[in-house]
């Protein structure tokens, strides 16, 4: 018997009581705060679109700051609570949260909700990762374009709450799943420190429009019954960064708005909800097929600059802090394709470029490619992870 199972079987044989998050917690709404408001050194903050684009279950830092004139306006996150983004783009996002375990005390802001409890606040966060919590905030979640679940809806999701031993040993279960996942965690800091070494060389400054070609968009004239795959936002797998879905439009089917085509070696990158980090390689598989306004296309100048090098850049954490200073709009943020080809990139020669890509690919390919090395076990991990943590978070109801 596992020392899980002898909890169990000693605390609550019986089954475990289940309750609304109401039921022993209250739920803040935050307001307030906007990304021209942060600061370089102050109080910490967590803005809501960095829950689920940069934090994980839990965190014990901040990655940015506001002025403590500020921070007295706005709600206050305290050791062990949860601060939960209630609006998003999609189902899957709305409601990710981030445990604060931390020692000092921080602010967060509008579209995010703060939930105080008594319960161990890891063994929460991970719940908020279920399928059953899927299921539940997918009923309650309101709006197309903005998804939102309000602070009075999600206080009615009902969760297990085993006693506090139980939930602390499904914690370390739990903890010990994820400790794989954090070399690639390694590996973007090797991207970016790499990129970086570069940046001190004395190397040519180009923007992106200047180191890249004009594209054009389709014109569908009346006889064309040609059929073309069309890559939306919700195509590119935002962990992968590949081309993993599309569905299939003509002239009689296709989005009003104009479409851009997009050619072998293609750098697209999400304009639409930028920081969700959705960008891609265009394969030879999508070679003169159709994708969505909703990316800003990149076709590289190769005799200046490699596809890959313009990859790597946007993918690395410089290029974000740009993003974040230039995105604009509050529930559904975006970047102008201008403001994306104004970014400026160091390019070195480009037998540098090569050299760097090479390692850059290397580390890449260990990452993600899901038929080889350590993706293949990470990707395994990942569905056992998955599978246990829904698992050991199931529990017989007791009866009342």
């Amino acid at each position: 018997m596992s020392r899980l199972e002898r909890l169990i079987a000693e605390l609550c044989p019986d089954g475990v009581k289940y309750k609304a998050l109401g039921e022993f917690g209250t739920l803040i709404r935050g307001h307030g705060l906007q990304k021209k408001d942060f600061t370089e050194t102050g109080v910490g903050c967590i803005h809501y679109g960095q829950i689920y684009t940069h934090y994980g279950a839990f965190a014990y830092e901040t990655k940015t700051f506001v002025s403590p004139e500020l921070a007295k306006q706005l709600k206050k996150v305290n050791k062990g609570d949860l601060v939960i983004a209630i609006t998003s783009e999609n189902v899957e996002d709305v409601c990710k949260c981030v445990a604060w375990l931390g020692d000092e005390e921080i602010v967060t802001g509008g579209h995010s909700a703060i939930f105080k409890h008594n319960q161990d606040p890891k063994y929460l966060s991970y719940y908020f990762q279920t399928s059953d919590f899927f299921t539940q905030k997918k009923k309650i979640a309101n709006g197309t374009k903005v998804i939102e679940v309000s602070p009075q809806k999600l206080a009615q999701v009902v969760i297990p709450l085993p006693p506090l031993p139980v939930q602390r040993e499904i914690v370390r279960i739990l903890d010990n799943f994820t400790e794989l996942t954090a070399r690639k965690k390694q590996y973007e800091y090797y991207r970016d420190f790499l990129l970086t070494q570069v940046n001190k060389n004395s190397v040519k400054w180009m923007s992106l429009k200047d180191c890249t070609l004009p594209t054009t968009n389709i014109k569908w004239s009346f006889e064309d019954e040609k059929t073309y795959k069309y890559i939306d936002l919700t195509s590119v797998d935002r962990d992968l960064h590949r081309i993993v879905e599309t569905q299939s439009i003509n002239k009689n089917n296709a989005p009003s708005r104009a479409q851009q085509i997009v050619k072998t070696g293609d750098v697209l990158f999400g304009a639409t909800r930028p920081l969700l980090k959705r960008y891609c390689l265009v394969s030879s598989e999508f070679n003169n097929q159709i994708c969505s306004t909703g990316f800003c296309v990149l076709r590289a100048n190769t005799e200046i600059v490699l596809q890959k090098w313009i990859l790597f850049q946007i993918a690395s954490s410089a290029f974000y802090s740009y993003v974040e200073k230039y995105q604009q709009g509050a529930s559904y943020p975006a970047i102008s394709d201008t403001n994306v080809k104004n970014y400026l990139i160091p390019i070195p020669p480009l037998e540098e470029q090569k050299r760097i890509v090479a390692i850059l690919d290397r580390f890449d390919n260990l990452c993600n490619d899901l038929t080889s090395g350590i993706p293949a076990e990470i990707e395994a991990r990942r569905k056992q992870y998955e599978y246990y943590r829904d698992k050991l978070l199931t529990f017989k109801e007791a009866k009342a």
